[in-house]
C-alpha cells in the first residue's frame, strides 16, 4: 500500500502545471546544454526534464553498516544530488543526452545496469550506504550533512571500484582545472570496459579458455585511448551569497553541450541544479522520502518512483548558497578539448573575474600529480575507511574566489 501511495504523490502534480508556472518571458530554457523556447517545444522540455534520474531520501533500507541507520531522511541529500549528477553522466556515457524515458516502453539494458548501480543496497557501487561509509574518510560521520566539495571526493574515490563504466572522476583543486593532469588520468592503461561484468564492475568472466591471471594481465598490458570523464569543479562564488559577477558565467555553465549540472542550494539544503530560465535555476528536489525500491540483482527495475514526473522546482539565482560544484562530462578527448575551447571563449575572455582558471600544465608549486588508482584488494571500496590517508589525498578545502 505505501509503495502504492508514494507513487500517486510522485505524480500528484502532473507536468502540465510546470507550463503554467514557468515565468511568461521570452527567455529560452536551457537543460543540460540544451535549448528550449517554450513557445514551440514544451513538450520536449518537460520529456528532457522527467527523463533524468531523480534520487530522494529512501526508508525502510538494510542499516547502514549493519547498525546504522535505516533511511537517510534528513541528512542524505547532498548525497542524493550527487548521484543526480553522476547517474547523469552514466546515462549520456552509455545512453547519449538525447536519451529520453518513457514509462510506456521498454528501456535499453544499460539503463537498468545503471540504476542497479544507485540501488538502496550495501553491494551497489554508489548506494547510499556506500557513499556515508566512504565519507567517513572524509571526516564525515554516518548520518552527518554533505558539502559540494565532500561528496565530489566520495564519488571520485568509489569510482575507482567500478570496472563497468571505467569514468574517471576529476575533482579541481584550488579553482583550477589542469589539463595536463585531466589527459593524464583519462589515459590511464588497464581500465577497459569490461562488458562482461557484473553490475559495477563485479564478477568478471574472462574469454573461453583463458585464465583469470591470463584476462587481467592482458588487460593491464592495453593502453586506452580516454577513459569518459566526470569533470567536477568546486567553487565558492562568494561569501555569505553568491556575487552578482559571477552569474552571467554560472549560466554560461549549463549551455555547454559537456553540462552535467550542478551540486549546491542553500545551508543544510542541497539541490541539484539542471537548468536556468531567466533568472530562475531550474533543480531537482530530493527532499521526498519514498520507500526504498527492492530488486534481485540482474533483474528490471521498478523505475517510476526514479523519475520526477512533479513541478519541477525554481530559485532565483541570487539566492543560492556560493559554495557549489559544477559538473561536466566528457566521453572523448575531442569532447574534452572541445569543453576547453568553451571555458576560454565564454568564460575566461569575456569575464573580468574568472570562477575557475584552466591551465595546461601542473603548477610547479604544487606536489606532483599521481592519478588514482584502485588498490590491488577485493574490496566494494568502504571497508577503506578505517586508514583512507593512506589510499587517497584528502582534498577538503577549496578557496574563496577573489571579489
Amino acid at each position: 500500500m505505501e509503495a502504492v501511495l508514494a507513487k500517486y504523490e510522485n505524480q500528484i502534480n502532473v507536468f502540465s502545471e510546470f507550463l503554467e508556472d514557468l515565468p511568461d518571458v521570452d527567455e529560452p530554457v536551457w537543460i543540460l546544454g540544451a535549448c528550449y523556447d517554450l513557445k514551440t517545444k514544451k513538450s520536449e522540455l518537460l520529456s528532457d526534464v522527467r527523463s533524468r534520474l531523480w534520487f530522494t531520501y529512501r526508508k525502510k533500507f538494510s542499516p547502514i553498516g549493519g547498525t546504522g541507520p535505516s533511511s537517510d531522511a534528513g541528512w542524505g541529500c547532498m548525497l542524493r544530488c550527487g548521484q543526480m549528477i553522476l547517474a547523469q553522466a552514466l546515462v549520456c556515457r552509455h545512453l547519449g543526452r538525447d536519451w529520453r524515458w518513457d514509462p510506456e516502453k521498454l528501456q535499453p539494458k544499460e539503463y537498468h545496469r545503471i540504476l542497479h548501480c544507485f540501488l538502496d543496497k550495501k553491494d551497489s557501487c554508489y548506494s547510499i550506504h556506500q557513499m556515508a561509509q566512504m565519507g567517513v574518510g572524509e571526516g564525515k560521520s554516518v548520518g552527518e550533512w554533505y558539502g559540494p566539495n565532500t561528496v565530489a571526493q566520495v564519488l571520485k574515490k568509489l569510482a575507482l571500484f567500478d570496472d563497468w563504466n571505467t569514468l574517471a572522476v576529476y575533482v579541481s583543486m584550488d579553482n583550477t582545472v589542469v589539463i595536463e593532469d585531466i589527459k593524464k588520468q583519462c589515459k590511464q592503461p588497464g581500465r577497459e570496459s569490461r562488458s562482461r561484468a557484473g553490475p559495477c564492475g563485479r564478477g568478471e568472466v574472462p574469454v573461453s579458455g583463458q585464465s583469470c591471471s591470463e584476462a587481467l594481465n592482458l588487460q593491464s598490458q592495453r593502453p586506452l585511448d580516454w577513459r569518459p570523464l566526470l569533470l567536477v569543479i568546486p567553487l565558492r562564488m562568494g561569501i555569505n551569497s553568491i556575487n552578482p559577477v559571477y552569474i552571467q558565467a554560472f549560466k554560461e555553465c549549463f549551455k555547454m553541450p559537456q553540462s552535467c549540472g550542478v551540486l549546491g542550494g542553500k545551508p543544510n539544503l542541497a539541490y541539484y541544479f539542471i537548468g536556468f530560465i531567466d533568472d530562475e535555476l531550474i533543480y531537482l528536489d530530493p527532499h521526498t522520502t519514498q520507500q526504498a525500491v527492492d530488486t534481485e540483482s540482474g533483474s528490471a527495475v521498478d523505475d517510476q518512483s526514479y523519475h520526477c514526473q512533479r513541478t519541477p522546482h525554481r530559485m532565483k539565482i541570487t539566492s543560492l548558497d556560493p559554495s557549489v560544484a559544477l559538473g561536466f562530462f566528457c566521453k572523448s578527448e575531442e569532447d574534452f578539448d572541445s569543453w576547453c575551447d568553451l571555458v576560454q571563449q565564454e568564460l575566461l575572455k569575456k569575464r573580468n573575474l574568472r570562477m575557475f582558471e584552466l591551465v595546461e600544465k601542473h603548477p610547479s608549486h604544487w606536489p606532483p600529480f599521481v592519478p588514482p588508482t584502485k588498490p590491488e584488494v577485493q574490496t566494494t571500496g568502504a571497508e577503506f575507511i578505517e586508514s583512507p590517508d593512506k589510499l587517497f589525498e584528502s582534498e577538503e578545502e577549496f578557496e574563496i574566489l577573489n571579489v
